[in-house]
């Protein structure tokens, strides 16, 4: 087992209940608060510790959207 993956190992327990593929509308809405919350700390620097994190969150996101969200006609 290399290094990475022994240290994802220790730390992954706690770091799951925040990040996770959404399967249901509850799950959904607590990445979004967590999103909301990411953006008021972050803003717009790149730079910012957590900026990756937002952007992992963004994505988990908008894959339940693409695939739970029907699109609105216009």
């Amino acid at each position: 087992m290399s290094n990475a993956v022994r240290e994802t190992l220790t730390r992954w327990p706690a770091v799951s209940e925040f990040v996770f593929v959404p399967q249901n509308e509850a799950q959904y809405n607590r990445l979004v608060q967590l999103l909301d919350e990411l953006v008021d700390e972050v803003g717009e620097d790149e730079s910012h510790p957590l900026a990756s994190l937002m952007e992992v969150i963004g994505v988990l996101i908008e894959k339940y959207e693409d695939e739970h969200i029907p699109e609105l006609s216009q």
